[in-house]
């Protein structure tokens, strides 16, 4: 997967033909809310149920491929961040190649809820270049569940990712890809062996410890948690107690939800080395970005110094 390029002046008409038709962006969540919950079901290309792969791969077109993935709590703690972002997700784009953060960009979208109470507890797309990584995002079924226990289902995604996802920038080059977790909650104490079977078909039959399956993550994957203002759990301090084991200084606090894509986007060029805080924020400023305030703040740790690479406990956290 992973052909194509991002179309922006594609991006805008779709996204004006929507308004003027009067359809909303994310129109696939509006048909499953009218159905019973038994029928309410993931868009096929974001089911995870029996999926043996998501590939990132090189090609003719993106030659040395960077596989970022991009993963959404939609519980309703969330609010409308996903919506906000998808609005942005040009930007992002834009961001990564025109400013030369990052080498071929393919971006995975996914979406997290509970795995123990939500229908619709995992969705996740294929790694794509183009403006089907737009079409995958607004078939995000936001479903705005979860089981009010202020835990979701993020290490079931990260389960997910490493038993599935097959990435060239890894195999071919020992690269690693990006991983950002959008969310305002805690793991689950564990990946359920009963979540696994339900939710993705395997056949596990115990329970796995959160800190092991982060830990295979960060082998390769650059992890990050990005916890967005407007969210439940924005200023309670027992979420990034529970992150920072987990992603270390990796877990980013952020005042301005419209501002996730550019974080993303400078977060992933100041890892690569391509810009330094200075230079992103001036580019965020160019490109009419009204977030640069809060993601400079967010990443000032590391106006200094480099992003920390990897993901995982870092050696202090041990």
């Amino acid at each position: 997967m992973g052909g194509g390029y991002w179309d922006t002046s594609a991006f805008d008409a779709a996204a004006a033909a929507r308004k003027a038709a009067g359809d909303p962006d994310f129109g696939y969540s509006n048909r499953m809310r009218n159905l019973p919950r038994d029928q309410r079901t993931a868009a096929p290309e974001l089911d995870v149920f029996g999926a043996t792969r998501r590939e990132s791969r090189d090609s003719d077109e993106h030659p040395a491929s960077t596989p970022i993935v991009v993963l959404f709590d939609v519980t309703g703690s969330m609010g409308m961040v996903p919506v906000t972002v998808q609005k942005r997700l040009a930007d992002l784009l834009g961001l990564l190649t025109r400013g030369g953060y990052t080498t071929d960009p393919q971006i995975m979208i996914g979406a997290i809820g509970d795995d123990q109470f939500d229908d619709v507890p995992l969705q996740i797309g294929q790694f794509e270049s183009d403006n089907r990584i737009d079409e995958q995002l607004r078939n995000i079924y936001l479903e705005g569940g979860g089981g009010g226990d202020k835990r979701e289902g993020y290490a079931l995604a990260a389960y997910f990712l490493n038993t599935r996802a097959q990435t060239d920038a890894w195999d071919r080059r020992g690269r690693k890809g990006y991983v950002f977790f959008i969310g305002d909650e805690m793991n689950k104490p564990a990946v359920y062996a009963r979540s696994v079977r339900r939710v993705l078909g395997d056949e596990l039959t115990e329970d796995l410890a959160v800190e092991q399956v982060y830990e295979q993550l960060a082998r390769r994957w650059h992890t990050f948690y990005v916890l967005p203002d407007l969210t439940s759990y924005y200023n309670d301090p027992e979420i990034e107690n529970h992150w920072r084991p987990l992603v270390g200084e990796r877990f980013l606090k952020l005042d301005d939800p419209a501002g996730v894509a550019d974080l993303i986007a400078l977060t992933i060029g100041m890892t690569e080395d391509a810009i330094d805080l200075k230079q992103g924020l001036a580019d965020l400023k160019d490109a009419g970005s009204t977030a640069g305030r809060a993601v400079g703040k967010a990443l000032i740790p590391f106006a200094d110094r480099p992003v920390p690479a990897g993901g995982g406990r870092l050696p202090e956290d041990l």
